[in-house]
């Protein structure tokens, strides 16, 4: 799976199709982007990750990769209007955006969550709604585990809300195991680890 997947560093010419992702990935999971706090991070990538210690991927397709989901017609849930939102992959310089994430020292990670030596965390895995269940997600997780191993990280954390049954089973599959649950600013968070 994932093929015609290509991984690389941020870029800053990738900061408008990432938050579009973002956006688009969080309404598809039926999540109002609007009630996630803390996401100025990704209004700051350099600063938040890549110069705290951390990194910031994204995944791309070209040519015949990209698909219906960002060159053809869109699709997606109505809305009030009764239009169909749109849900295309998000175009950079060089591919359609279909992933991105990033990790933190855990240490310089968000307020509501763990603080673990050692440990890197996790943050704002997407995968665009139209390039879902192609192996694009676990292809960017593995990249991301690999380089925080070469940072000398041993533990990943991960955080998603409870009602984001796709992200919970996902990491499950995974092998990141369960470890606690919080709540924070009305959802229901699940806490995961996994040793590299």
């Amino acid at each position: 799976m994932a093929e015609g997947l290509r991984i690389r560093r941020y870029d800053p010419h990738d900061a408008d199709p990432v938050w579009t992702l973002h956006e688009t990935a969080l309404r598809d999971a039926g999540t109002d982007p609007a009630d996630v706090p803390g996401t100025d991070d990704l209004q700051r990538i350099e600063a938040a990750y890549l110069d705290a210690g951390g990194d910031f991927l994204v995944g791309l397709v070209s040519g015949s990769k990209v698909g219906a989901g960002a060159d053809g017609p869109a699709v997606g849930r109505a809305d009030g209007d009764g239009d169909r939102e749109r849900r295309r992959a998000p175009r950079t310089d060089d591919g359609a955006l279909v992933a991105m994430g990033g990790f933190v020292p855990s240490e310089t990670g968000h307020d509501d969550e763990r603080t673990i030596a050692g440990a890197a965390e996790l943050h704002r895995m997407r995968v665009a709604p139209t390039h879902q269940r192609r192996g694009y997600g676990q292809a960017l997780l593995v990249a991301l585990e690999e380089r925080a191993a070469n940072r000398g990280f041993d533990v990943v954390l991960a955080t998603t809300a409870r009602r984001q049954s796709a992200a919970v089973a996902f990491y499950r599959e995974e092998g990141y195991e369960p470890v606690g649950e919080s709540t924070e600013a009305g959802y229901r968070l699940i806490h995961f680890e996994k040793e590299l």
